[in-house]
């Protein structure tokens, strides 16, 4: 007891005493303030160089990504519209915000940004390719082959670029161009290709094939799945000769929602059932 009350009555005499009558406590406050002193002058040196006018943003460079060529992209109308929204300079710009600036534009899939030394960004853009329209209910947008919707200009569409019709229930791109992937291959033994591609509300789709050919399919839940669709239309292709060589050029639809069988449409407005058994 007496050990602890002499250890107790030693530390309070230390924290008590004055600084001046304890060398090692002066010692080790005096080491204190100047690595503080040091340490914030060191941040105020680095504050005022950051402020340097050099290092206001004056350069963006705008590359695209891979092997793309950025051909809907004005590079010196967006270097100047990106350099008056931009904030800060190149050690406090948020590059999280200037990429977002870049996504916002209609031809723009994806940004990625950059800091330069010292006083420019590097952006790499990859930039949308259209694969059709898509018309809704907010008029006609464009539509990539990843099934993303985007505000891109038809007008802006390269000539000789042949641009499939596509439409459906919002938020439904990506399974209109799954459909429409599958059709092409389906129809490929017979050299045509998916020229239009309809996803009802219901989704029920049906496709307009560059020979003129429409075809019906319904809902594939309806058909229980979806090897029970690719089974109708391998009946279609297998029997199809034989229709052609009844009605050879009288045919403009055809409706594969009959379980033994499908229906030819004729431009005369006459619907002729076929059953396969």
């Amino acid at each position: 007891m007496s050990q602890f009350l002499s250890r107790l009555t030693g530390i309070t005499s230390f924290v008590m005493a004055p600084l001046w009558n304890n060398a090692q406590r002066m010692q080790y406050l005096t080491k204190w303030l100047i690595r503080s002193f040091v340490v914030l002058m060191v941040i105020g040196l680095l504050v005022w160089l950051s402020q340097r006018p050099i290092f206001t943003l004056q350069q963006i460079q705008i590359e695209p990504v891979g092997s793309q060529a950025l051909k809907h992209i004005n590079l010196p109308i967006v270097k100047n519209q990106i350099l008056e929204k931009v904030q800060g300079n190149f050690f406090s710009v948020r590059l999280e915000d200037v990429k977002r600036s870049f996504e916002e534009m209609p031809w723009v899939r994806r940004a990625s940004v950059r800091r330069s030394w010292p006083n420019g960004l590097v952006i790499g853009i990859e930039e949308q390719i259209p694969l059709g329209t898509w018309n809704s209910t907010e008029g006609q947008k464009l539509i990539n082959a990843a099934g993303e919707v985007f505000n891109g200009n038809v007008a802006e569409v390269d000539e000789g670029v042949v641009l499939i019709s596509f439409s459906g229930p919002e938020g439904s791109g990506k399974e209109v161009v799954r459909l429409y992937q599958k059709a092409n291959d389906w129809f490929k033994s017979w050299d045509v290709k998916v020229s239009t591609l309809n996803l009802t509300e219901r989704y029920a789709w049906s496709v307009k094939l560059t020979n003129g050919l429409r075809v019906e399919f319904g809902r594939d839940e309806e058909n229980m799945s979806q090897h029970l669709t690719t089974e109708r239309v391998a009946r279609l292709i297998k029997y199809w000769p034989q229709v052609q060589a009844k009605w050879p050029t009288q045919i403009d639809a055809v409706d594969l929602r009959y379980g033994n069988g499908f229906a030819v449409h004729m431009a005369a407005n006459n619907s002729k059932r076929i059953s396969t058994k």
